[in-house]
């Protein structure tokens, strides 16, 4: 009896040791795959802004002025991944801000004849955040928590009635928009289309995109992706998650502005439709495409969308609207994620907050 316990016993401590080791295994594993995790999306960005710097010297003229539309469209994107990839807020008014900017701006130029770039982009990243800051206080900072479907039907409700009232106001250009915008300046020099400007809206892309990357990597980004993951959990432990909702919406609002600023000046026009529903979808796809809560995402997505999109185009000119959306919905249903899910693991895209705590946890004996 006492030989067959201790043989018991034996067995037992045998398993408590295997599972030991195999935690041990599995904690190695884990450290290996943050720190593997941690590489890919620096390379990632890096690839990025390599090809990006390289693209006027091997592009022709109007390739240039291409691909200086996508990169203004890219840094639109980003301010719709900061409210919808880390903040869960399904914004389809997000070119009420983009294009209220481009016709305050006009309106500066046209009226005023003020072409300034230090004072046109700040104006145009002020009118973004203060219409930003107005629909959301209404449809955030109510006394009961917004639900997503109320958010999702206002903010597209107010560019659908900024489209409206764009088209039928007769200082606004009406139908036809304000066209023949004068050049933004600096001194005595002028933006015109071509390398100058390419490598302006890049660096001011560049600016942006490395401020919102500290952004999320903060602390206030660890509260946004909680708020994102669980937001009663979030409100539980002490964070009025309405605020925290409000104020990465105006975020993304002012950098719509921004974008939206260099747009009207970057085309010498603005319309109707940069306020309206079709763009707010727009940028949508876009995020969708390349991956939403990654930032690097909605930049490749832009570019891939734009890009396909004019190679279409110009091959497929009958179809190439049903073979964009067949790619669409393709990219959608396959990779959920976007396409930036076939370079980054969960890990990345959630972040690396407690990660070394964690692996701490995990490595105690």
């Amino acid at each position: 009896m006492l030989k067959s316990m201790s043989v018991v016993r034996e067995a037992i401590a045998g398993d408590e040791a295997d599972d030991a080791m195999a935690e041990r295994v599995a904690a190695g594993q884990a450290r290996k795959q943050v720190k593997a995790g941690r590489k890919v999306l620096p390379i990632v960005e890096g690839v990025v802004l390599v090809a990006a710097l390289l693209a006027p010297l091997v592009l022709q003229d109007y390739l240039t002025v291409f691909a200086t539309r996508v990169i203004i469209l890219a840094l639109f994107a980003l301010s719709f991944d900061l409210v919808w990839g880390y903040a869960g807020i399904m914004s389809f008014g997000q070119a009420l801000f983009f294009g209220s900017a481009g016709y305050g701006v006009a309106l500066l130029a046209r009226d005023l004849d003020i072409t300034n770039i230090f004072l046109v982009l700040p104006a145009g990243t002020i009118i973004g955040l203060t219409f930003a800051l107005l629909l959301g206080g209404f449809l955030l900072l109510g006394r009961h928590p917004s639900s997503v479907i109320f958010v999702s039907l206002g903010t597209l409700t107010g560019s659908y009635a900024a489209d409206r009232l764009a088209r039928g106001w007769y200082y606004l250009g009406g139908q036809n928009g304000i066209p023949s915008i004068a050049p933004m300046t600096l001194g005595g020099y002028e933006f015109s289309e071509g390398p100058a400007f390419y490598y302006l809206v890049l660096g001011i892309l560049v600016v942006v995109y490395l401020l919102c990357r500290f952004l999320v990597r903060s602390q206030f980004g660890l509260a946004l992706a909680g708020l994102r993951e669980n937001e009663q959990r979030i409100a539980f432990f002490g964070y009025k998650a309405q605020h925290l909702k409000a104020i990465i919406f105006a975020i993304g609002g002012a950098i719509a502005g921004l974008a939206g600023s260099l747009y009207a000046f970057h085309e010498g026009f603005v319309w109707p439709n940069m306020v309206g529903v079709v763009v707010s979808t727009q940028v949508v796809l876009y995020v969708l495409f390349g991956g939403s809560g990654t930032l690097i995402g909605a930049v490749i997505g832009t570019v891939i969308v734009e890009g396909v999109s004019f190679w279409l185009s110009d091959n497929y000119r009958d179809v190439w609207p049903i073979i964009l959306g067949v790619l669409l919905l393709l990219v959608i249903l396959f990779r959920p994620l976007g396409l930036i899910s076939f370079v980054l693991g969960e890990r990345e895209r959630v972040g690396s907050f407690g990660a070394k705590a964690k692996e701490k946890r995990n490595a105690a004996p």
